[in-house]
């Protein structure tokens, strides 16, 4: 994993330019299930954080850029996710305090902050949320790290995860948001939460697999 967030501005800049790339397709989704603004909302919190990216890749210390991300996060993205991916950052943020960056470290405190994502949006998986993606690649991360995985391997693994995760949300019911109004028409359509969630995990996962290959 990197060690410090110099890594930041080309991640954030591959988050922004997947979920632009995709705007159409997901706010075709979002329209479908929900209020047609995820994609917006998205895209101007990504967009907030890349015009704070130097600022954040200059700290040296993981928990602090993380805390700086959910204070913007929170601020700048509307809606049920902002407040979900700012308890995200949140949670990271106080998980990896004082702690060196590895995949086991990582691991351990994605898992409490999609755990307290659970909490905050008091959803599970099954519920056709961005949480049927996240869920998994949390699970998948602490097992690969309690197998001693190498870093190549994960990422390469965990955009399958992400993938089949996004993809097991089309079957479901929604129980959450307007969504949950449709019944049995909301089957057969992908949740734009976790496509999005999708899409970000497998352009950060490439982007850090281009970065070790060159290293």
């Amino acid at each position: 994993m990197p060690a410090t967030p110099a890594v930041l501005p080309e991640l954030i800049q591959a988050a922004l330019a997947a979920i632009d790339a995709h705007a159409e397709e997901v706010t075709e989704l979002d329209r479908t299930l929900g209020d047609g603004d995820h994609v917006t909302n998205l895209q101007r919190g990504l967009r907030a954080l890349l015009a704070q990216s130097d600022e954040l890749a200059a700290l040296d210390d993981w928990s602090q850029a993380l805390q700086k991300m959910a204070m913007t996060i929170m601020s700048q993205i509307g809606g049920a996710s902002g407040s979900l991916y700012a308890t995200l950052f949140m949670t990271l943020a106080k998980q990896l305090k004082g702690k060196a960056m590895d995949l086991a470290a990582f691991a351990e405190a994605f898992e409490a902050g999609v755990e307290a994502m659970k909490q905050r949006g008091r959803s599970d998986v099954g519920e056709k949320t961005m949480l049927d993606t996240l869920v998994p690649v949390a699970a998948y991360l602490k097992r690969a790290a309690g197998e001693g995985k190498d870093l190549d391997q994960v990422l390469e693994e965990v955009k399958a995860v992400a993938t089949e995760g996004m993809e097991s949300t089309r079957d479901m019911l929604a129980t959450k948001g307007r969504a949950s109004y449709l019944g049995e028409r909301a089957r057969g359509i992908v949740d734009a939460g976790a496509r999005t969630s999708q899409l970000m995990i497998c352009t950060i996962a490439d982007k850090l697999a281009e970065k070790s290959a060159r290293h």
